[in-house]
């Protein structure tokens, strides 16, 4: 059988925690910062988890981790 491979833009994307929950990282946190409002900003830099809804296709391209 031939290994299963990893789709290495997802695996750039995202990251597996320790307890198997998938995190990313938000959009729209890099530049153009004078407009955003604090608040904005601020919700920007936390990682959110994937929905559960996405999570078995994501555990499809991310198979080792």
């Amino acid at each position: 059988m031939p290994k299963i491979k990893t789709n290495r833009s997802a695996a750039k994307r995202f990251k597996k925690t320790g307890t198997g929950k998938i995190v990313y990282h938000k959009a729209f946190g890099s530049h153009i910062l004078s407009t955003k409002s604090r608040k904005r900003k601020r919700s920007l830099r936390k990682s959110p988890i994937v929905h559960l809804s996405n999570m078995r296709t994501l555990k499809l391209l991310l198979p080792n981790g």
